[in-house]
């Protein structure tokens, strides 16, 4: 241990430091951001029809993590975007491994769902126009659609990022550890008096019998330092919905989650956060009494908490080693589920109306449905990656899916690794995929409902979950880094202390 000497209330005060080991087998990391503000005018993410940003509250990021061991690299990205599609996820790898050396399927892409993000990762143009000029019409000029600029301008800030940052690895050590946070994420599926289980019954519904689901109160991290002991970026896995909107563009809960790491520790490390399985999972508590915050207070709250967690385990974290880096990966081809005959007949009924008259939630899903039929007639199945990246004694857990979080939990559960993080909305963008037991007779509630996004099969989430387990079993988890042993030899006692008491 080395000691530093710091100033307090006009004393000096001598406190114990570790001393940092470099790693000598090879491991290395680096980081690096790219700015994807969007620009004010343009689309905004997270609903079914137009909606467009007016004003900006905190800017968007590509953020990047490269690892190595000596022999392979792994790269991990997190983007603040409600959802990233297939093609930009495909085109990107293909670019970063003819840069870097990186393999494709050693990459890790996720968004963080934030619903205050830029035009990327929703339909894209070209998409429909296969359909005819009705459904086209509901594709592109009443729902919400890409910017082809802009998801361009988002593919190259991946690949900038992750080349970046792979070029700025250098010596250093890295720490893994987990912490807890249960305060401010809450499941959002009931189980309702009337035999079924509703999504956000509202505050204090009386025919609330219980949640229908978990939360996943763990906070993951993965913190790297430099050869000077500087942290220059980590990476947060958490589980919670990024839909607390604080006003205007931006990067939701998660910019309050940097603010706070940053501040704890340096202005320019780089937060990677990648989102856990929050398809049934956000920050707003429908069993509380009190007034719910909103906006930028409620954004603040998520951020603050989980990033103040983050900031306890970087501190209390042994540093060291995080080896070996790996990576696996399996494309799936799981089944969309059509909309019956009748429904389909009833959904061209309702779409013909005016919003207005057929009531505009009715007349939505109507949209989608027609939607989700003329995407059928081009393709009756989906491309589902899974995907397993392992640093050291982590493993990362990914799938393109809004999962629930129950199979995150029976993720974390099944793996072998010392520290599991499930990762959700990474490397494409396939909906909302419940529990099978949603899709029973005591199911439903808005996740399980038919539309052009979310339309798997009710097997979908195991037959994810189950490939992760596999993937990760293929993988043989490193050590996690202790710290140096006390010396050996026999106690010795604080002589201020070792006393009998003193009654006189």
């Amino acid at each position: 241990m080395k000691r530093r000497t710091f100033l307090a209330a006009g004393a000096a005060v001598s406190v114990a430091v570790p001393e940092l080991s470099i790693a000598a087998d090879g491991a290395s990391a680096g980081f690096a951001e790219q700015d994807i503000t969007p620009d004010i005018g343009m689309e905004q993410p997270g609903g079914y029809g137009k909606s467009y940003h007016t004003s900006l509250h905190d800017p968007c990021k590509v953020r990047a993590a490269v690892f190595g061991d000596g022999q392979q690299r792994v790269a991990l990205v997190g983007i603040d975007a409600s959802a990233i599609g297939r093609r930009i996820v495909v085109e990107a790898r293909e670019e970063i491994a003819r840069k870097s050396g990186i393999p494709a399927n050693a990459v890790l892409i996720c968004a963080s769902h934030s619903h205050s993000s830029g035009p990327v990762g929703m339909i894209e143009r070209g998409e429909y126009d296969h359909a005819p000029e009705f459904v086209r019409k509901l594709a592109y000029e009443q729902s919400t659609v890409d910017d082809p600029v802009y998801t361009e301008r988002v593919r190259r800030a991946i690949v900038n990022a992750v080349v970046t940052a792979d070029t700025r690895r250098g010596p250093g050590v890295c720490g893994a550890g987990a912490g807890y946070e249960d305060q401010v994420a809450f499941n959002r599926r009931f189980r309702m008096k009337n035999g079924q289980s509703w999504t956000h019954p509202g505050q204090g519904n009386p025919e609330i019998i219980e949640p229908a689901g978990p939360i996943d109160p763990v906070v993951g991290v993965i913190g790297g330092w430099d050869a000077n002991g500087r942290l220059r970026g980590c990476v947060v896995n958490y589980c919670c919905h990024a839909t607390t909107n604080p006003g205007g563009i931006s990067a939701n809960w998660i910019y309050y989650l940097e603010q706070a790491i940053r501040g704890a520790f340096d202005h320019d490390l780089v937060v990677v956060f990648l989102q856990g399985t929050a398809g049934d999972v956000t920050q707003v508590d429908n069993r509380t009494p009190y007034r719910r915050m909103a906006g930028d207070a409620e954004a603040r709250l998520v951020g603050g908490c989980v990033g103040a967690e983050a900031v306890r385990v970087l501190l209390s974290m042994h540093r060291g080693s995080l080896t070996p880096v790996a990576a696996a990966s399996r494309v799936l081809r799981i089944p969309r589920r059509p909309p019956s005959p009748e429904h389909l007949r009833r959904a061209n009924e309702i779409v013909r109306m005016d919003p207005k008259r057929a009531g505009m939630t009715e007349w939505i899903f109507a949209k989608e449905t027609v939607m989700l039929d003329a995407r059928l007639q081009k393709a009756k199945e989906s491309e589902v990656e899974v995907q397993a990246v392992q640093v050291g004694p982590a493993v990362f857990l990914a799938n393109p899916a809004e999962l629930f979080c129950e199979y995150g939990l029976q993720m974390r559960k099944g793996s072998r690794f010392p520290l599991t993080m499930p990762v959700a909305y990474a490397n494409g963008a396939v909906g909302y995929v419940p529990t099978e037991e949603a899709f029973g007779p005591h199911g439903g509630g808005y996740e399980t409902r038919l539309t052009s996004y979310s339309n798997l099969v009710p097997t979908a989430g195991r037959q994810i979950t189950e490939t992760a387990l596999e993937l990760a079993a293929s993988l043989t988890p490193g050590r996690m880094p202790e710290p140096p042993r006390a010396a050996p030899g026999p106690p010795r006692p604080w002589p201020y202390g070792n006393v009998p008491p003193e009654i006189s």
